[in-house]
């Protein structure tokens, strides 16, 4: 009687541990979104100022749908049953929900990273294009400890470094960095522990600091400061895509801009998926998932998907790994180049190594 009493409770025991909530999310293929296409709401990218024109082809961002986190925990069924799905992966709960955070917090900077991409998208796109734009430097904040913590002001905007003003007109086909990327290399360009001069457009009145500097967490030298472009755009330029976060859809974003700026379309017809973000001066960054954006992609017809050159080592862990002709870039530039060779028929495009 007593063996059959454990037995039952050690029976009873492990199939209760089945039930039990698993710090574990599982990633499986989401949406996919042309960016000249429209939605529910209306088109996708909106252009207002300027002449806008619609195409033939697409220009789809992609995503991954998340099931688990701490307020939706997954019990052992559903994590080895994601494991065993040739098109969904399963990741620790940290990746995307960090300790110490909520998941309010976690949605509301995905929220500010998607409003960034967009912004760091029509940049980009307005470079490509030779169309000016204005970037002015502004401060978000400084970091407690360091240099400028107490010295600079959040508002503060960014005149001039050790005297030479700060260049804020880009797009114009000049490769001279503007706004608060040329404020980040002219305080680098110095020795850690060297003193900087920053002229400060405080609330209307203009203010000389000189602060010292010291190593910044790339070994170059920095004071703290956090900033951000305020962009003054010529032509409006309306994303909407509803609730969807992050910041992977930067590159296809700024494809999209100039898309439906250009007279003549880029895809020639053709459908492209494509993930990877996007600064204001065009590099495309690498982004996590792309194994259920390729999948996703080729749910959604794509025959060709853009991948960013850091993302590489992803593509072959797809199940659409073979299926999508996957081309690698680097900067919208190079992305550019290969809608052209695409929509030309000729030429080597840059792949995966």
């Amino acid at each position: 009687m007593t063996l059959v009493v454990a037995l039952a409770l050690l029976v009873g025991l492990g199939a209760g541990s089945l039930l039990l909530p698993l710090p574990y999310l599982v990633a499986a293929p989401g949406i996919t979104v042309n960016t000249v296409g429209e939605t529910e709401e209306g088109p996708v990218i909106e252009i207002g100022g300027a002449e806008s024109y619609e195409h033939e082809g697409s220009l789809s961002m992609v995503t991954v749908q998340y099931a688990g986190g701490p307020q939706h925990r997954l019990n052992f069924f559903g994590v080895v049953t994601a494991w065993l799905s040739p098109t969904e992966a399963v990741l620790p709960e940290e990746l995307l929900f960090p300790a110490g955070r909520t998941p309010e917090e976690v949605s509301e900077r995905q929220t500010v990273q998607m409003n960034d991409s967009q912004t760091s998208a029509t940049a980009a796109a307005f470079n490509e294009l030779g169309m000016e734009y204005e970037a002015v430097p502004v401060v978000n904040g400084t970091v407690e400890g360091m240099p400028a913590h107490g010295e600079v002001d959040e508002g503060d905007v960014i005149l001039a470094v050790d005297g030479e003003a700060v260049p804020t007109v880009s797009g114009n086909g000049s490769e001279e960095a503007v706004g608060s990327t040329a404020v980040v290399d002219r305080v680098g360009d110095r020795e850690p522990g060297d003193p900087v001069e920053l002229t400060l457009d405080r609330d209307g009145d203009t203010v000389d600091v000189e602060i010292p500097t010291t190593e910044g967490e790339d070994g170059g030298a920095a004071v703290g400061v956090l900033i951000s472009d305020r962009m003054d755009f010529p032509v409006d330029v309306d994303i909407t895509i509803g609730d969807i976060g992050g910041p992977s859809a930067g590159m296809m974003f700024a494809l999209g801009i100039m898309d439906r700026l250009s007279e003549d379309g880029l895809t020639g017809g053709v459908d492209v998926a494509g993930s990877g973000t996007i600064t204001s001066d065009g590099r495309v960054g690498g982004i996590s998932g792309i194994p259920q954006k390729m999948v996703s992609a080729q749910r959604a017809g794509a025959e060709y998907f853009f991948v960013a050159a850091d993302s590489c080592s992803q593509v072959s862990q797809s199940a659409a790994y073979g299926e999508l002709e996957v081309v690698r870039v680097e900067t919208l530039t190079e992305a550019v180049d290969a809608l052209d060779t695409i929509r030309d028929g000729e030429g080597e495009l840059p792949r995966c190594e």
